[in-house]
């Protein structure tokens, strides 16, 4: 038998959503079954996998040790480079800015140091986050940014802040403002809705008309223009792949760089004379709406990344 005692770390979610991630071999099948059969208890009393445990409480497993970590796959945190510059950090949370070229998550052709796993190495140095002695909880980034897209990235250090950043970005308590240069001159603010669908190309369409797609919506402000070029802010009411990109192209302002939905003569254009060879997209600021829950004395504080490197360079020469 083994007694588990959850600490604030890892308490605040479902029982059997920690047992899957602390059994992360076991079948979840298996998980269930040793419910039923009493074999895993909370507070000694028999469990169906859909209470909330919380710090204090005990979790019992009436199995072998051979058993429990044959179901248990240690994680090892390998040395990772760092790419990433820190914007924010306190006890709970990390912003952090995000170098174009980065993946944020493992994908079919970056298999690893991705800016989780630079992040989870990060916290390991730091002795805040100890593989070995963690029950479940893993640190893990809450917001995502296309590869060449830069900017601020969140990650919870603790569960309870990752679900709070969680909440925040799907209520849209945490705003979300880019920078990007687009071909043309906007002259007034507006929105963009429409439906957004992907195809098995990674490509987005945007429809005006209710296609079954994901409704969308895009805020945008022009800063200043040149007369050929305008630099726009845009705030994300929504947040799906390539957003911003495609509701720039479908209002004939493609962003400059844009190798997707670009305008190719001018993206070549910016590849031979500024050496820009990725869309012109940064995250530069988010601001913190949360007025209550765990990261409520976040609120209201905004958050700048500011532009830097061949983004800074173009956006001087041009403006």
């Amino acid at each position: 038998m083994r007694e588990i005692d959850i600490s604030s770390q890892d308490g605040g979610q479902r029982l059997d959503k920690f047992l899957i991630k602390y059994l992360n071999k076991a079948p979840k099948s298996f998980i269930y079954k040793m419910l039923r059969k009493k074999n895993i208890k909370l507070n000694d009393r028999k469990a169906s996998g859909d209470e909330i445990i919380a710090n204090g409480d005990v979790i019992k497993l009436f199995l072998a040790d051979e058993t429990i970590e044959s179901f248990r796959e240690k994680r090892i945190i390998k040395k990772a480079k760092i790419d990433f510059k820190i914007v924010y950090e306190d006890e709970n949370i990390i912003i952090c800015d995000k170098p174009q070229g980065l993946i944020a998550h493992p994908d079919k052709k970056h298999k690893s140091n991705t800016l989780n796993d630079q992040l989870i190495y990060y916290l390991t140095k730091k002795g805040e986050y100890d593989p070995e002695n963690s029950l479940g909880f893993v640190p893990s980034i809450c917001n995502r940014l296309d590869l060449n897209t830069s900017g601020m990235v969140t990650m919870g250090k603790n569960l309870a802040a990752t679900q709070e950043l969680n909440r925040g970005f799907k209520d849209r308590l945490i705003e979300k403002y880019y920078l990007t240069v687009v071909k043309g001159v906007v002259a007034n603010a507006g929105i963009v809705e429409g439906y957004h669908i992907k195809d098995d190309k990674n490509l987005v369409s945007l429809s005006d008309i209710d296609n079954g797609g994901s409704y969308v919506c895009t805020h945008y402000r022009p800063l200043t223009n040149n007369g050929k070029y305008t630099l726009l802010e845009v705030k994300l009411e929504t947040g799906k792949s390539h957003q911003i990109r495609v509701c720039m192209k479908y209002i004939g302002h493609p962003i400059i760089g844009d190798r997707k939905y670009g305008d190719r003569e001018e993206n070549r254009f910016f590849v031979k004379n500024y050496g820009l060879d990725n869309q012109f997209l940064h995250s530069y600021r988010l601001v913190m709406k949360m007025y209550d829950g765990y990261l409520d004395y976040l609120y209201d504080q905004e958050f700048i990344c500011e532009l830097s490197g061949k983004l800074k360079r173009v956006k001087e020469i041009l403006f």
